[in-house]
């Protein structure tokens, strides 16, 4: 064997190891990834890939977004205000839908009084929502869209 061949076969070997070391701590899939995920995984539900929250990953996206989903709980948050002459008004009311899918995954979506009070609980539907607003809700017995004239926010 050749001093050149040595050599080459030399470097070829340390390319290969270069790799396999990228590769071990660099990869999506590698074992070292995995053994540090494991120590800094997040226990919450609501958790996918890549340690963010499903809340927070909708909120990356400028697309309108369709998923199968079923309503699951409604929250109002509305500051009620009483003035002396026995009137009342409501002042920044915002309301909230938490569907979850077919896959399980936990959304929490925005939307105005209307589609608030009109989307019915348990009904399997399309949904299509953007940065956590609600678009529309498509189910069998209708297409209820978000009535944004009467959403602040």
């Amino acid at each position: 064997m050749t001093q050149e061949l040595k050599n080459l076969l030399i470097m070829l070997g340390s390319i290969v190891v270069v790799l396999l070391i990228i590769v071990i701590f660099f990869g999506s899939k590698g074992p070292m990834r995995k053994l540090i995920g494991f120590f800094i995984e997040e226990t919450d539900s609501e958790t996918v890939r890549g340690g963010r929250k499903t809340e927070d990953s909708q909120k990356y996206s400028n697309e309108p977004i369709v998923e199968m989903a079923k309503l699951i709980r409604k929250t109002d948050d509305r500051l009620r205000v009483f003035e002396s002459d026995g009137s009342m008004h409501i002042v920044d009311p915002y309301y909230e839908l938490e569907f979850i899918t077919r896959k399980g995954k936990r959304l929490k979506i925005s939307c105005s009084e209307t589609a608030y009070g009109q989307i019915p609980f348990n009904e399997e539907g399309s949904l299509t929502y953007k940065r956590n607003t609600l678009v529309k809700f498509k189910f069998y017995e209708g297409i209820i869209y978000n009535d944004t004239e009467h959403q602040n926010g």
